[in-house]
Formats: structure tokens, sequence, C-alpha cells
């Protein structure tokens, strides 16, 4: 198949998003071309769309945006095996090479397109009962949290936890530290909204960042020792300072929310102290993706509630806008290129 199509492109220089006829990409020697059915509308696509973080990899100005993604299997390159036209699949969205990680819809083109590209390798199958906008939002949204939690973090059954944002990754969060059998969970937000979906979820208690007893209430939630994990899916620099200061002895900060803006620590000395830890978690692992593919397929894990609409593909940068600025609060933004 040659010819174009419809993709949402990004020009990192002027920092616009435009819908407009691109080629038709052509898979490669252990490549899969995929008819895209749904994807996500991430954060990171707003800050990539703003300049707030940039491509570490990506040499050419432009780029098609759209990192979570699902559809079906078009056309096989050479050298592929496992797979046939019409397979159902969900894209892991990270491929490694030598000298570190390319990202889809990053450091190359993404799924915001009626095709995508991608190695065979990353991909994974997607069972009927997991709708294809479910499906999608796997490769971040939920995969990124899981990742956070269960590997980097290392989170244990009966430890207490503070998730700092509750959008896109952060609702997820409370999903999974329920999962695993964190307690309790501490859902902080300053939008009532964002705290009244997190109890509906399974946090333990939602509090107001920016409430005047925020600390004492907090410390009350976790009889007085302060939080052994606290995740920000934020990147705000305010909401470190926060997490860090209530955190137990031994406790750990995992960082997840990117802004591009520096991270300090104010108080190292109780960092020392009393032995805390900060890490930094970027995404997750494939075997990850596919574990959470299961859990879903089996109602382990609802993702329903996290479709918060669906656009047409021409509609791209108003789902930006409208995540940028919280238009009726979305969780997750599907966009969809069979609608019109």
């Amino acid at each position: 198949m040659s010819g174009t199509m419809r993709g949402a492109v990004l020009d990192y220089d002027t920092h616009t998003v435009k819908v407009q006829d691109v080629p038709i990409p052509q898979p490669g020697p252990g490549e899969v071309r995929i008819t895209v059915k749904a994807a996500g509308v991430c954060l990171s696509d707003v800050h990539l769309a703003t300049g707030q973080i940039k491509p570490i990899f990506r040499s050419e100005r432009t780029v098609i945006l759209g990192h979570e993604v699902s559809g079906v299997v078009d056309q096989l390159g050479s050298e592929v095996e496992g797979w046939a036209p019409g397979d159902r699949v969900t894209l892991f969205p990270i491929t490694d090479k030598v000298d570190g990680p390319r990202t889809q819809g990053v450091d190359y083109d993404g799924g915001w397109a009626e095709y995508i590209v991608v190695p065979a390798a990353n991909l994974i199958a997607l069972p009927d009962s997991v709708p294809f906008d479910q499906g999608a939002i796997l490769p971040d949204a939920v995969s990124t949290p899981w990742g956070a939690i269960v590997s980097t973090a290392a989170t244990r059954p009966g430890q207490s936890a503070g998730v700092w944002g509750l959008g896109g990754l952060g609702i997820h969060a409370v999903q999974i530290l329920l999962a695993i059998g964190a307690a309790p969970i501490v859902a902080v937000d300053p939008l009532p909204v964002a705290r009244e979906r997190a109890l509906a979820v399974g946090a333990d208690i939602a509090l107001d960042s920016t409430a005047p007893d925020f600390v004492d209430q907090l410390m009350k939630a976790t009889g007085g020792r302060g939080l052994d994990h606290a995740f920000d899916f934020a990147g705000v620099r305010v909401v470190q300072e926060q997490a860090l200061s209530v955190l137990s002895a031994g406790g750990q900060l995992t960082l997840v929310g990117i802004s591009g803006q520096p991270f300090t620590v104010t108080d190292p000395q109780r960092l020392i102290v009393y032995k805390q830890q900060v890490k930094g978690h970027f995404g997750s692992v494939i075997e990850e993706q596919r574990s959470l593919v299961r859990l879903t397929a089996l109602g382990r894990l609802d993702l329903s509630g996290s479709i918060s609409r669906t656009l047409p593909l021409e509609q791209a940068p108003q789902a930006l806008h409208q995540l940028e600025h919280k238009e009726g609060d979305p969780i997750r933004i599907i966009l969809d290129p069979t609608l019109t």
C-alpha cells in the first residue's frame, strides 16, 4: 500500500500540531504496519507540544505524536513470524538501542495517524475482551504507574503509599496500589473531583494538598509514621518538596511526572539522617504490559471509567487543549482515526 494518510504532526521548532496528509509508512525487515484503532492523549504529549520536554534522540524537526496505541495488524515486513493481518494488538512504546531507549511518538513516528510501523517485537496480543480504547492506554497510563510501584519502588503489601496528581497516571496508581495491598493509600490532589474519583477506585483517604492541615491529616492517616512510599505523578516542584516532607524513616519518593523543571532537595540533612531515597522512574518493560493485558482481560483491573471521551483524529489539537486546560477533568482522551 502506498499513498498518503492523515497524521497529527508536531513541529518541534514551532510547537504546533497539525493534522495533515503524510506518506503511509512501509514496514521494513522485522517490522509490522498497524491500522490504528485507538490512541491515547497523554500529558506528555502536551509537554512535548509546548516544548516543556524535548526528545533526546529525534534529529528531524517533526514527529507524529502518539505513544499509547492499539489496533490491528495490517501488513508484515520480511522476517516477521507469529503474526497475521487482522490480529488485535496493543503496542509497547519503547525500543531499546545501544545508546538509549527510543520512545514511540517522541523519537520516532507514533500512532496519532491511520497507520503506524513498529518493530514486531513491540506487539502484544490484545484479547477480544479488551476494547481498543482500554488497550490503547495500557502502554503508559497504566504500565508506567505499575512499573513505578511494583518495580522501581518495590512496594510491598501493608506499606503506606501516597499518590500526588490524580490524572491519567495517578488514578491508575491508586488502583494498582489497591491491587497489591498497599495500606493506607493516600490520594493527594487540589481538585475535589480528582479526590472523589480516587476514593471511588480504592483510596483510603483523599487529601487537598493546599489545605493548611494537610500534614496533620496525612500523619493521622499513617499513624504518625509518614509514608513508606510517595509517588509524584504531577512533576511539580512544590509537590516533590511536600512529598519529601512526609516520608517515613527509610521512606522513598519516586518521581514519575516530567516537567523539565529542576529538582531540589531543600532539607538534605533529613534525607540523610532518616535514610530516605529519591528515585526516578520512566515507562515500563514489555512483560509488565503483558501482565496488565492479562489482568484487564480477567477483570482484575477495570479501566472502563478511564476513557473520558473519544474524538476523531482530526481533533487532535483540540484534544491537547482540553487535556492541558483540564476541560471536563479528563482521565484519558482517545483519538479514533476511523471517526469522521
